[in-house]
């Protein structure tokens, strides 16, 4: 699959519209109750990347992101404004902030994700697009320095650690992070007096399976 590592223009992305999706079959049955089941183990997000454009120079920093992309042949990395950090959106991400694992004296890598609850249910997400720089990690409370004690893959949000983590011990990480998405779309349509009128184009973004 063809994947560009960089990030759709973030003062484009700001004010822009979308968010998780999910795929729920539900069937009713002859007495009423229904049956509820999901082909998707992970939701998938959508946005609208017209919404976030505020000026003819906007539009011409779209099309040059778009056509760069050759449409929707590329995918890229796109800021979610409503939730790109591993921590609530008032705080800095801390090493503490996600458990992405728990030691065991052998394994060295473990993928970063981030864990939603609510009212005792869960749901973790795989981040497979950290921000570079933001990673923070810690084993059993204790921070580690990256580059020395482990590096981490930014194209995949693996953490790999010089040692293994020893047997028992709570991995966790903070980070900031960046949805990996694509064009829904091969044509944009737009005119200088619809959008001085206010009528921005629809350019549809959808999140990749990676």
């Amino acid at each position: 699959m063809g994947f560009h590592e960089i990030r759709f223009p973030a003062n484009l992305s700001f004010g822009s519209v979308g968010g998780p999706e999910r795929r729920t079959e539900i069937v009713t049955l002859a007495n009423g109750f229904e049956e509820r089941n999901t082909p998707w183990a992970h939701s998938r997000r959508r946005y609208d990347a017209g919404v976030g454009l505020r000026s003819l120079d906007d539009v011409e920093a779209l099309i040059a992101f778009f056509e760069a992309r050759r449409g929707q042949m590329f995918g890229f990395r796109w800021k979610d404004w409503a939730d790109y950090k591993s921590c609530p959106a008032s705080k800095l991400p801390g090493p503490q902030d996600q458990p992405i694992g728990q030691g065991d004296g052998a394994t060295t890598a473990f993928t970063l994700r981030k864990t939603y609850v609510s009212g005792g249910q869960d749901y973790a997400r795989p981040v497979l697009k950290p921000v570079a720089g933001t990673v923070r990690v810690a084993v059993a409370g204790d921070p580690k320095v990256e580059g020395v004690e482990y590096v981490v893959d930014p194209a995949t949000g693996v953490v790999s650690f010089a040692v293994a983590p020893d047997f028992g011990t709570a991995v966790t990480a903070g980070f900031e992070f960046d949805v990996p998405v694509r064009f829904d779309t091969d044509r944009i349509q737009t005119s200088v007096a619809s959008f001085q009128a206010g009528d921005v184009p629809n350019v549809p973004v959808v999140e990749l399976r990676l």
